[in-house]
Formats: C-alpha cells, structure tokens, sequence
C-alpha cells in the first residue's frame, strides 16, 4: 500500500499550534471588527474557497537544457493522484486536478475516477498538447498544428482535441483548455493572417464536438516557442476568437504569460466586462519567464487581480464563474511543496481582496481622491490573513502549517522507496 499521510498525525501537530493559533486569530478578529469586518464571515469564504492543481506540476519540470529529477516522482497518473491527494489533505483548498492529455491518458478512466473521488478529488479542465510529438504520432506539429498549412496535421490535430473532449468526459471534466505553440520564427514563414484562419477552421469543428455542458478556454502566449510571430499571443486574439467561435468560447489568463510590466488586472476587467472571462493558470514572472511559484515575486498583483475579480462577481453575480487552477514548474523545489504555498497565496490575495470596503473606495473614486483610493487597497493587502486560512484549514481537518507538517510526516522519503526512478519517465511530460 503506498503511504498516506495520516489524519491523526495532522491533529497532533495542529495541538501544537493550536494556543498560538488562537491568539493571533483573536487578536486579528479586534483588528478587523474595529473596522467593520466580521472575522467568520472570511473564515467561511476561506474554507469555500477552491483552486485545481495541475497533475504535470507534481513532477519537476525542466528548462530549456536540461531536467533534473526530484526523489520519489510519480511515474504515472495514479502516483500523481496520490500527491494532489496528499496538497489538499493538508491545504484543504486544491479539490480539483487538471489533467494534460497524452501525458496522463489512461485506459482506465473509470477507475481513475472512482480512485479520484475516493481521495476526496474531483477532475477540472483537461489540457490538449499539440506543442509536442507523441510516441507513434503519425503527423509532426514541428511547424504547427491547429495553424499547419498541411491540412492533414491540422485534422490529427482536430481529432487529438475531440478525443481529449471524450475522455475529459468520462472523467467528469466540463471544459477544454487549448494553449497551441503555434507561430513562426522568422519574418515570412508563414501568412500571419491565414494561420489565423487556419486556427479558427480548426477551433470551429473542436468547438462543434463540446457537451452541452462544456466551455472551450483559449490560453494565450506573448512567445515561446514562436519567437517571431505567435498565432494566439495576446488577449485581444484570443477574445476575438472566443467572440467568433460563440458563448462556449471563453479566454484563458496565464499570469506568466504577458511581456513584462503588463497590466493583467486590466485585461482582467476588459474580458470580465464583455464577458469572457473564463478563467486563470495562476503562476508569477519575473523577466520573460513562466511558471515561477504564484506570489513569489509579484503578490500585490495577484490582489489587485483579485479586486478586480471580486467587483465582477459582484456586478456580474451566480453567472461569473472563473476556473481557477496553478500551473507552475518546479525545478529546484519540492513541487508538493511549492504546490502548497502557491495554494496558499492564491486564496490569500483572495481574502485581502474581501477586506476592501468597495462602498467607500467608489466614494474616493468619486471624488477623484487618487491617493486614498490606493491607500485603501494597500491597508487590504499589508493585513495578515494567514490566521484565517489556518483556522479555516484546521477546522477541515487541514494543516494549520501545510509545509511543515509534510516535512516531519516524511511523505517525500517515503515516496523514494516506493517510486524507485525509471529512466526515459518523467511524471511532467515536459522534457
């Protein structure tokens, strides 16, 4: 039987903290009463408060040279299973998985989702990949794939997306996300405006072939690995194909994915307002990079996103229902670990946010009072909502500290005996 942590041992180093825990709970409780905030109505919100993990995030990624392998990897899906398991035993906030297809296709997916549910998980948006070549494809995307000039690689194209519509199905997913490295890298390559159009033939029939039920998330890139011209490079491409393609069609917000210095909360609004907003791949950048932990170099950001997204839901109401979910690479970190603290400050910023008093910011911003405005929404993201999150963690049967207490159960040393390296397999999929 592989090892689990378990929920004794949980309950015994919550004991520890539980004194220290109380206090600062009580003590930020004053704080926030005196300003007109009740601390259980945000303690609620924590605990409701959910974002997916991506299965390929609990294997260490790799850069452009090199991977190197962390201990005690999963080597398939139902090893991966085993550790989202284990993120959200401790965080009680990441219930959802997302799954990438080839990467994690199975012929099994009964049983991968009765495992699933049995560990309290449920399956999120599945992801294509036609930004690589799978074992025994008949067709290379080396020059594309949605956008190919070769109609036969964007019909294997096509198809690879409806068959992971299929088995999202039977998995209990409700939507599609397609991210395609299509573009070229020198001037000429290709007609900018055909591959465009060669994207939305493609998307059309992929869209045709949705459930009822499903939305379809176009993700867009600025670069990478289409240096010069990238088909889907900006949230302007993106929602004007989500506009032709019709009300299924929703945009997808990579946070790493913009050049450097990008207003994303604005883009944020703008696809909140005309309503296509469908989503987040919540991760941080720091130069031209991607997939840096979430939080980690930019969180002030990450709260004004969040501000934006609370007046939407506000405004918009029940029918505004963003997908949230990480997707990070781990390449010097354990990625269960870094899954965790990015969990973490997602629904951190996500508190904070609550913590505004949009009443009285719409009066300064009535009165064009620009310094108070900004004043109002630093005082929302220096308070420390950590007790929150820990009480709402402790009372689910989470880990007042998520990391440590997965550090003393020894979960990585005893998944290194149990998941004895294979060479050539790589639970990211992505060197």
């Amino acid at each position: 039987m592989p090892y689990l942590i378990q929920d004794d041992f949980i309950a015994q180093q919550n004991a520890r903290l539980r004194s220290q825990l109380q206090a600062d709970y009580d003590a930020l409780a004053g704080v926030l009463q005196r300003r007109g905030i009740d601390i259980e109505t945000l303690t609620r919100m924590a605990a409701d408060f959910a974002v997916s993990l991506p299965s390929w995030g609990v294997g260490t990624g790799g850069t452009r040279f090199a991977r190197f392998p962390g201990q005690g990897e999963p080597r398939n899906v139902f090893e991966k299973i085993d550790d989202c398991a284990t993120i959200h035993q401790l965080t009680r906030a990441t219930p959802g998985v997302s799954l990438h297809f080839p990467w994690d296709r199975t012929q099994d997916p009964r049983a991968l989702r009765e495992i699933a549910e049995a560990r309290g998980l449920h399956f999120d948006i599945v992801n294509s990949n036609t930004f690589q070549d799978a074992s025994g494809q008949a067709l290379s995307y080396k020059y594309g794939s949605l956008t190919a000039r070769d109609p036969a690689v964007r019909a294997q194209a096509v198809a690879h997306n409806i068959d992971c519509i299929e088995l999202g199905h039977s998995l209990g997913s409700k939507g599609l996300t397609v991210w395609v490295g299509d573009g070229s890298n020198f001037p000429g390559q290709h007609n900018l405006r055909t591959a465009l159009e060669n994207y939305l033939e493609s998307m059309r029939d992929i869209y045709d072939a949705l459930p009822p039920d499903w939305l379809i998330y176009i993700e867009h890139k600025l670069f990478e690995p289409a240096f010069y011209a990238t088909t889907i490079a900006d949230w302007g491409t993106s929602f004007a194909c989500a506009t032709e393609l019709g009300p299924k069609a929703k945009c997808l917000v990579d946070l790493g994915h913009h050049a450097p210095n990008t207003n994303i909360e604005m883009i944020v609004a703008r696809l909140a307002q005309f309503g296509k907003l469908g989503g987040f791949h919540f991760n941080d950048s720091k130069y031209g990079d991607d997939d840096l932990d979430s939080g980690s170099i930019n969180p002030f950001q990450l709260f004004l996103i969040f501000n934006e997204l609370r007046d939407a839901a506000i405004r918009d109401g029940a029918q505004f229902k963003p997908a949230y979910m990480l997707d990070q690479s781990h390449n010097v970190t354990d990625p269960i670990e870094s899954l965790m603290t990015s969990a973490v400050e997602v629904q951190r910023a996500y508190l904070q946010s609550a913590l505004v008093d949009l009443s009285i910011l719409g009066h300064y911003q009535q009165n064009n009072d620009a310094l108070m405005a900004a004043q109002m929404l630093k005082q929302a993201f220096r308070t420390d909502v950590g007790p929150i999150m820990a009480m709402a963690r402790v009372r689910a049967g989470g880990a007042a500290d998520p990391v440590h207490c997965y550090r003393v159960s020894g979960y990585r040393e005893q998944k290194h005996e149990e998941r004895p390296a294979r060479s050539g397999v790589s639970s990211s999929g992505i060197v």
